[in-house]
């Protein structure tokens, strides 16, 4: 009985052992596993689609910029070297859209038209000629800085057609003249220009654009229906704009 006894403490002695043993492990395991590093895969930065689409809206000021020669048939005291045109300054709505191959390079095409009064100078002083309206696509090629952050301005030079429609002389007499007949050659001509927009976040912008056309087209008008009056418009107008950016 006393042996039996004995074996059953022993046996009872050596379980606890073990499971003390199991416990201990277990939980020396955990502290390992809590102490040792945790490395963790870093997600790629997100990297926004590039989209090459971009469109502004403006207010744009046309300024002609230069006078012209008048050549008068058979009225020598009218084909002054001073006589001339002026062509009104106007004020329009206007929308361009952007096309950048790269971040860099871009192409843009500017959209408006613009109705304009036009009257005599020099010996041709006060005579009311007429109106027109012009229709001056222009695409030009642009070169776009980067890394000034929000701030990206631009250069840009191209080409510009311009369309004369609804042409309508006066008719109005002034000192014995009155225009009555004009025709405005539609034009092709050179463009430069150079602006900036400043990026309000990824969208939307505000722009600033400074545009030279180089626009010199041939007229022939017709005084009192019988006087020829020939000549060469310089009109070489500025656009001059300001408005709104958004970029897809």
């Amino acid at each position: 009985m006393g042996n039996l006894m004995r074996t059953t403490r022993t046996i009872w002695t050596a379980s606890l052992l073990a499971l003390a043993a199991a416990f201990g492990g277990a939980a020396t395991s955990a502290q390992a596993a809590d102490l040792a590093p945790v490395y963790k895969a870093k997600a790629p930065p997100l990297v926004e689609p590039f989209n090459p689409w971009m469109i502004r809206v403006r207010a744009l000021g046309v300024l002609p910029d230069g006078g012209n020669s008048v050549n008068v048939f058979g009225v020598p005291a009218l084909s002054s070297p001073n006589s001339g045109l002026s062509i009104s300054d106007q004020v329009i709505p206007e929308l361009d859209i952007s096309y950048f191959f790269t971040p860099n390079i871009a192409a843009e095409l500017v959209l408006g038209a613009t109705r304009h009064h036009i009257s005599g100078t020099g010996t041709l002083n006060g005579l009311d000629i007429g109106k027109a309206w012009l229709l001056p696509p222009t695409l030009t090629l642009q070169y776009h800085f980067t890394g000034l952050g929000a701030f990206k301005p631009y250069v840009g030079a191209g080409i510009n057609y311009t369309v004369f429609f609804n042409q309508s002389a006066a008719n109005t007499p002034v000192g014995g003249l009155a225009v009555t007949d004009l025709h405005i050659s539609n034009q092709v001509g050179a463009a430069v220009q150079f602006g900036f927009d400043y990026m309000l976040d990824r969208h939307w912008g505000l722009n600033v654009d400074v545009k030279k056309l180089w626009l010199r087209p041939d007229y022939s008008a017709t005084v009192n229906n019988a006087i020829p009056v020939t000549g060469r418009a310089n009109i070489d107008p500025w656009l001059v704009g300001g408005g709104v950016t958004y970029k897809f």
